[in-house]
């Protein structure tokens, strides 16, 4: 397949404007992803994350911490693969979508899970607690299950905009998934294993590496 220019022109202004803010999103992603990485490397502390978990100490309960440990499992790697492997069945077998989508989001969640690994062995940034029963090993930053749950259910959002369901249900819909990434990455926080500003970095560089893999998509889509 020969690769030609984007004709520009041709795009809508609705096209144009979703592809500026995309590239602003990445840019601001890896900004505040190397603005925090900065001061992890020289080994500095941060009131924000004192702050956030005296907050958090000071309503949290046994139960609400359970219920936290149930909803940071579905941003565990075992839940993410298993549930990857189910949605590329799904896009293969069951759609019209091309091969490339199914392609794509492979390539999102191995890329992922590669530059979160590769990121934790550069830093080396130590847990607040190390609790296996939640997956709180390794090391901490950036947020292992903040990058998965942003990637995975970010594409899942992809999904749903270029599907075929009435504008309202996409809106419930992705709405719920973007709450649903939010409450997974907060749950690291509150089971005691990661520091907010490794949810935060985890959030921004998810987001940067998300938003490189659906532009590729779109464009490859085009040609």
């Amino acid at each position: 397949m020969r690769i030609t220019s984007i004709d520009f022109q041709a795009l809508s202004r609705k096209s144009l404007a979703l592809m500026l803010t995309g590239f602003v999103a990445l840019f601001v992603s890896f900004y505040i992803f190397l603005s925090l990485a900065d001061d992890v490397w020289e080994d500095e502390s941060f009131k924000l994350d004192a702050m956030v978990n005296q907050f958090i100490v000071s309503f949290n309960t046994p139960w609400l911490t359970d219920m936290m440990g149930y909803i940071t499992e579905t941003g565990s790697v075992p839940w993410l693969t298993v549930a990857t492997i189910l949605v590329v069945a799904y896009l293969v077998l069951l759609t019209d979508k091309s091969y490339w989508v199914a392609t794509f989001l492979v390539i999102n969640m191995l890329g992922i899970s590669g530059l979160t690994k590769g990121l934790k062995l550069l830093f080396e940034r130590q847990r607040p607690e190390t609790l296996e029963q939640f997956d709180g090993t390794g090391f901490s930053f950036p947020s292992g299950h903040s990058t998965g749950a942003i990637t995975f259910y970010g594409f899942m959002i992809y999904l749903i905009v270029i599907s075929k369901l009435s504008k309202g249900w996409k809106w419930v819909i992705n709405g719920f998934l973007t709450t649903w990434i939010l409450l997974v990455a907060l749950s690291r926080v509150f089971v005691g294993v990661h520091y907010v500003t490794d949810i935060i970095a985890g959030l921004a560089i998810g987001l940067a590496w998300l938003l490189i893999c659906v532009t590729g998509l779109v464009l490859l889509r085009r040609r």
